[in-house]
């Protein structure tokens, strides 16, 4: 009996070592699982950080690639917006995302083909390549008929009429909560009061000032033809603006022609034409830009033709821009064009010198903490002259990075940190090219440039063109004085002085001297 309670207590106690010590290798176990999921997260993480790199790698060569094949307008159209997606290495397919339906549409039916071979040659591995819409893009707003007939994004029972904010009322057609953007997705900041107008744009900027007054405008519909960059969506935004100053109670749509087209095949699709029409048809002003991606669908352009006719039959405004005349686009049908250039078609043409000039001291207004010397502001208007955009953009980059940095901005600093668009932007200019049209525009014989002789109606020309060498080209003055008859650099060196003399006391020789910069840089 003893003997068996001690058994009992001996083998009892002899079992909670055994006990303890189970758990305590579960718990290691435990641990060391823990630990190997832990690690494989983090490999599996710097794995998949590691395939997007290489992705992007990829996708910047073949998208080098297919600009020069396709070009630089479909490339940027079309191409440049992809992104490399989600890749299977199981299955070898790789996704490749648009922002909207309609570019992957357009791109999957006319370069699903040229991708899926570009990406083979670069990595064998992908065997398959699946065209997408983004799962990040920004959804339409979906836009329903309120009371009347009248287009609105509230419920029925919400009367934008009677709404405590005339331009939410006025605008009820649609709200974008973008950064900056207003109701109908007018960006605030473009209006007239911040367009800065030129030789170049002063028709379009009446034309448009026109078309928001009060009276009803003489030409309709308006359109803007304009390349890209020089201020045509500038435009379209600031008549949306200036006409809800004169009609509080109208209703603006603005869309692109992308989206016309998006939204009208998803009507279609879902049995809603009748909804589409009115709500189209229920606007007062119709602003449409990118108007030359109205193409393919005949239906979708005869829907566009009677929303026209309708709505300039009861007296409504329509605006189109596009980077083309409505006799270039591709794709339309006659009847549409006709009436795309039955009213006024005014062109933005580039911009020269002294708007470009303009454009960046009214800029700079926005910036009264950084002080940007006039070479600099000099130096960006000649060398960045494609469009307003890049321009804009340059002096953007060079203020955030003088104001990150703590550095002044500087000739120096524009030329380093602005390489990409100065390169871009730069147009060679010879001096054969120069010494050519100072000889025109002086009427000299084109030998007088490496002449002998000291007539002032030759000395003069000469020293113009040796000042333009040198600010037009990166040749230095000796090689400049090669290229006029062998003359010493010392020679150069005092016709650029002189002349940048007489410019700041000699209006004629200013004017002459703009006006050949103008033809070399045109």
């Amino acid at each position: 009996m003893q003997a068996g309670e001690f058994r009992t207590v001996s083998n009892t106690s002899a079992g909670h070592p055994s006990a303890n010590s189970s758990k305590t290798v579960q718990a290691v176990d435990q641990g060391n699982n823990e630990v190997n999921r832990k690690s494989k997260v983090v490999r599996v993480a710097v794995e998949e950080d590691q395939e997007a790199v290489n992705l992007a790698a990829d996708w910047a060569d073949i998208s080098q690639g297919l600009r020069k094949d396709l070009g630089q307008q479909a490339h940027s159209q079309w191409i440049k917006p992809i992104q490399p997606g989600n890749y299977c290495a199981e299955t070898g397919t790789l996704d490749l995302y648009l922002p909207t339906e309609f570019s992957a549409n357009w791109v999957t039916d006319r370069f699903a083909d040229r991708l899926s071979l570009a990406w083979k040659i670069a990595r064998p591995d992908v065997r398959h390549v699946r065209i997408l819409v983004h799962p990040g893009r920004r959804q339409l707003p979906e836009l329903r008929l309120g009371n009347g007939g009248r287009p609105s994004s509230a419920p029925a029972n919400d009367s934008a009429a009677g709404s405590s904010d005339p331009l939410g009322a006025a605008l009820a057609g649609e709200s974008f909560a973008s950064l900056g953007q207003g109701p109908a997705g007018i960006d605030a900041s473009q209006t007239f009061t911040s367009f800065v107008t030129g030789a170049s744009n002063v028709l379009a900027c009446n034309a448009a000032q026109r078309m928001s007054a009060t009276e009803t405008p003489q030409f309709s519909p308006l359109y803007l033809k304009a390349a890209t960059g020089q201020g045509k969506t500038h435009l379209l935004h600031a008549i949306g603006h200036s006409y809800l100053a004169s009609h509080p109670h109208a209703r603006i749509f603005y869309c692109s022609a992308e989206r016309f087209m998006v939204e009208f095949v998803q009507a279609l699709r879902q049995n809603q034409m009748i909804e589409f029409k009115s709500r189209l048809r229920g606007f007062d002003l119709l602003l449409v830009d990118d108007i030359q991606f109205i193409i393919g669908k005949a239906s979708a352009q005869e829907e566009l033709l009677y929303t026209i006719d309708a709505l300039l039959q009861e007296g409504k405004r329509l605006v189109f821009a596009a980077d083309r005349a409505p006799q270039a686009l591709d794709g339309v049908e006659p009847r549409l064009l006709s009436r795309l250039s039955m009213g006024l078609v005014a062109d933005i043409l580039p911009a020269d010198i002294e708007l470009r000039r303009s454009i960046l001291e009214s800029r700079l207004t926005r910036f009264a903490s950084i002080e940007v010397p006039s070479d600099v502001i000099e130096f960006l208007a000649r060398t960045i002259n494609r469009n307003v955009r890049e321009l804009v953009g340059g002096l953007n980059k060079l203020i955030a990075y003088a104001q990150l940095t703590g550095q002044a901005v500087s000739l120096q600093l524009a030329e380093e940190q602005l390489t990409d668009i100065l390169s871009a932007n730069r147009r060679r200019i010879t001096i054969d090219e120069i010494q050519r049209t100072v000889c025109q525009f002086y009427r000299i014989d084109r030998t007088e440039m490496s002449s002998k002789r000291r007539a002032r109606a030759v000395v003069r020309p000469r020293q113009v063109a040796m000042y333009l060498a040198k600010v037009l080209t990166p040749r230095s003055y000796p090689e400049i004085g090669r290229k006029f008859g062998g003359r010493d650099h010392s020679t150069v060196i005092h016709a650029v002085r002189l002349i940048e003399e007489l410019r700041t006391r000699d209006a004629d020789m200013d004017g002459d001297v703009r006006s050949l910069l103008r033809q070399l840089e045109s």
